[in-house]
């Protein structure tokens, strides 16, 4: 049985950090492509941060880029989200998914092809 489970989420002020886990089980992770997205409260879903499979290359939205960290680790199948100076616009439901096919652009381009979803964890950011 596949799971994915979504942690860490939490309210913080702006500036402020959070670490975002993803750990999965039930498929062989490490031939996967792992990434987060997220939702804002009236908007669409959107890709945050992919990473390939071995983790040797990783894919960040410009809103995120240069404050989100993405690693994995799959001796432990987990992912792991380093989210830093967090802003009101990053408020939303982060969901981890996996996708056996494509590049970590192509995963977080779109929400198609996605083989298996987590049910995500909210991320509120405000003062």
């Amino acid at each position: 049985q596949v799971r994915i489970v979504e942690s860490g989420g939490d309210s913080v002020q702006p500036g402020g950090s959070l670490r975002l886990s993803c750990a999965a089980s039930g498929f062989t992770f490490d031939y996967y492509t792992i990434g987060w997205f997220r939702q804002a409260p009236g908007k669409e879903r959107e890709g945050v941060s992919c990473i390939s499979s071995r983790g040797g290359n990783t894919y960040y939205a410009n809103s995120v880029k240069g404050r989100f960290t993405l690693s994995r680790d799959n001796a432990k199948n987990t992912v792991y989200l380093q989210m830093n100076s967090l802003k009101p616009e990053d408020t939303g439901v982060y969901y981890c998914a996996a996708r056996g096919t494509g590049g970590v652009q192509a995963m977080c381009a779109s929400d198609r092809g996605i083989n298996y979803w987590g049910k995500g964890t909210l991320v509120a950011v405000s003062s």
